[in-house]
């Protein structure tokens, strides 16, 4: 299982970059690839709110038309 071996790899990367750190929230997104799109949840629950209130404002804007 080659996806296993790398998971495996990505945990062992995180744990050495805490030590080094000693922040779990830097050492998990230094790690992690950028392109994955992980936010810590405080912010993606942010950005979600941001997402969901455009979304409102351009369907009560379409409503009152």
């Amino acid at each position: 299982c080659k996806r296993a071996d790398v998971l495996d790899v990505a945990v062992f990367e995180i744990i050495l970059a805490y030590l080094e750190k000693r922040d779990w929230k830097e050492a998990f997104f230094s790690v992690l690839p950028q392109r994955k799109g992980a936010l810590p949840l405080g912010e993606a629950n942010e950005l979600s709110k941001r997402a969901l209130s455009g979304k409102e404002d351009e369907n009560n804007d379409s409503d009152s038309n």
